[in-house]
């Protein structure tokens, strides 16, 4: 499912215009975003949530020439699904 199968499906479900359900879901991301850049986690009770968390730099190897790099540290997004989420999948 791409964005405009989500919005539509959104909008279908909701009752809203498609326009409304993509402002929706666009100030949904946006928030998410924002709390993930300010170190805070999204809690979604049912569904699951999404962190950050910072990746320690390492290094690693240049698979073409196997000359050693360094990679830099890095925060990352992370999402654990809830437990009626997993429920529901299996």
């Amino acid at each position: 499912m791409n964005k405009g199968e989500l919005v539509a499906s959104i909008a279908e479900k909701s009752g809203l215009t498609q326009s409304q359900a993509e402002a929706a879901l666009a100030a949904t991301l946006e928030t998410i975003g924002d709390a993930l850049k300010s170190g805070d986690s999204v809690s979604l009770v049912g569904f699951g949530t999404f962190s950050a968390n910072e990746r320690p730099a390492r290094d690693g190897r240049n698979p073409r020439t196997g000359e050693t790099i360094k990679i830099a540290a890095k925060t990352v997004a992370k999402f654990k699904p809830g437990k009626k989420l997993s429920e529901s999948l299996n």
